[in-house]
């Protein structure tokens, strides 16, 4: 029993299908994955490549790449902010139309806050009165009892 020995493991050899499907798949992930990235890396080195030559050469102007990198920089920068004044302009815009036609709905608004307050402060010393009576009666008794024991 000690000497048993287990049997080695079964190793699956799982391979990919070979449907026409999972090769369309593959053949789409190679072009419309992969090899945009590989021509952007490749576009994105050879540009770097060629500035450094041409900044960095005798006579390369640092001054004036510095400045078109800057601009390129601020670029995104000044969209975003255009985006966002778009945006204000057009909340202040709607907030505009709608102060024009709210002070008359505010008025009304208010005139049935007022009346609510007025019931809730009412109901609300409704419920509160028969506590409060019950309350004084109790403290009326103690105090009787209170002044009968020397």
């Amino acid at each position: 029993m000690m000497n048993d020995k287990l049997p080695p493991p079964v190793k699956k050899l799982i391979a990919p299908p070979e449907h026409y499907s999972y090769q369309l798949h593959r053949k789409q992930r190679n072009t419309q994955i992969i090899l945009p990235i590989i021509l952007s890396v490749v576009v994105l080195v050879g540009l770097i490549v060629l500035i450094s030559f041409a900044t960095f050469k005798q006579g390369g102007d640092v001054g004036r790449w510095a400045a078109i990198s800057t601009i390129w920089i601020v670029i995104p920068i000044l969209l975003a902010g255009l985006v966002t004044l778009v945006v204000l302009i057009g909340l202040v815009y709607l907030m505009a139309r709608a102060l024009q036609g709210l002070p008359y709905y505010t008025g009304i608004a208010q005139d049935y806050v007022f009346k609510a307050r007025g019931y809730i402060i009412r109901g609300a010393d409704m419920a509160a009165k028969p506590i409060l009576a019950l309350d004084g009666w109790i403290e009326s008794i103690k105090a009787f009892f209170g002044r009968m024991t020397p």
